[in-house]
């Protein structure tokens, strides 16, 4: 009958190498890759998991241990500065990140408990202390300072806030936001295409008093002309505009 085991639970592939290390004591900067990566295998292959997603992680870092143990069989490979590389070196950065960022987070989680313990005590101070104000002392206040002085600092002042007047913008009268009814402009403009037929463009902008009801029809024309009611016509440019009514 066999035995059950019950396996740890690791956060990813980092964390049982991790685990390796420490477990067999080894140093990090000199990884024996032969013995942790057989321990390795041995763990993934007693794994019960039917996530692929957390298996697939597992066996990529079981790929990259066997490929460092292939490498590290091989002649020592050299960089452009005449040292030799070891193919161990990004595996241990990447588990001292891990390391560390593993350690920070139990350090947080203890300041997070240590928190909780904490209790902090309401204000019980009388409404009196709380709304006295000292005595304001005008001698002390003041000081050594007299009307010439205050004179000075006054006219200072003044001279401040008048250099942060806008000369060009004060000068400018209020604005007021023209209000044009676009249901009215639109019957105007109906009722001028159907009293006239044919007209320049021209003919019509000259009977607009602002510039906003310039603007509006304008886009009521555009609108005219996109749906059919009327038709645009320019023979030559800088010619009128002509506007013929589509409709009988």
């Amino acid at each position: 009958m066999a035995i059950p085991v019950k396996l740890e639970v690791f956060e990813g592939p980092l964390d049982l190498l991790l685990h390796l290390i420490e477990k067999n004591k080894v140093d990090i900067y000199d990884i024996p890759i032969v013995e942790i990566t057989a321990q390795y295998l041995e763990y993934i292959q007693q794994m019960q998991t039917e996530d692929m997603n957390i298996m697939s992680e597992f066996l990529v870092m079981a790929a990259t241990l066997l490929d460092i143990k292939c490498r590290m069989l091989l002649p020592k490979e050299v960089n452009e500065e005449g040292e030799e590389e070891d193919p161990r070196a990004e595996l241990v950065q990447k588990l001292l990140e891990y390391k560390m960022y593993k350690y920070m987070s139990y350090e947080l989680k203890d300041r997070q408990v240590d928190a909780a313990h904490t209790l902090f005590k309401g204000k019980t101070l009388p409404k009196e202390i709380e709304d006295y104000k000292p005595p304001v002392d005008y001698g002390e206040l003041l000081g050594d300072a007299d009307l010439n002085k205050l004179q000075t600092l006054f006219k200072s002042v003044m001279r401040r806030q008048e250099d942060k007047i806008d000369p060009v913008r004060s000068t400018f009268g209020k604005i007021e936001k023209d209000e044009i009814d676009m249901n009215l402009k639109t019957s105007y403009i109906e009722d001028y295409i159907h009293a006239h037929k044919t007209f320049s463009f021209r003919q019509l902008l000259e009977k607009q008093h602002s510039k906003m009801e310039i603007i509006v029809t304008f886009l009521v024309i555009l609108e005219m002309m996109k749906i059919g009611k009327i038709s645009i016509v320019q023979e030559d440019t800088f010619d009128d505009i002509m506007i013929t009514s589509s409709v009988a």
